[in-house]
């Protein structure tokens, strides 16, 4: 899995077309092959809830079937995934990338308004 790998260090933002918000410092990795990609997503937060879910909506709107995962809220939250891409398309790991980054950028919003 070493074709395509896109790697993100704690940027301290991302722009989303609107305002710029801050990010938790986070790490993610993606490796892709042609149709499986492997992602590992660290986020330091004490507070992770429901981020998992911004992220597998991620991977579903891109069509990414997730084969096997591993989740720890323990000191952060950390996923690393294993997936497989739906049809006959390559998976992009600069596409999955910007997903999670969007996913992480999302979730971070509503819980900042709260």
């Amino acid at each position: 899995m070493n074709q395509n790998i896109a790697t993100t260090a704690a940027p301290d933002q991302i722009s989303t077309g609107h305002q710029q918000s801050p990010l938790p410092p986070h790490v993610i990795r993606v490796e892709a092959e042609e149709k499986s990609i492997f992602i590992k997503v660290f986020i330091e937060s004490s507070c992770c809830r429901g981020l998992l879910v911004f992220i597998l909506e991620a991977f579903e709107e891109l069509g990414l079937d997730v084969l096997h995962a591993r989740v720890s809220c323990s000191n952060g939250f950390l996923l690393e995934a294993i997936g497989i891409k739906k049809g006959d398309e390559k998976v992009d790991a600069q596409k999955v990338e910007e997903a999670v980054l969007q996913a992480i950028q999302s979730w971070s919003e509503l819980i900042s308004e709260k």
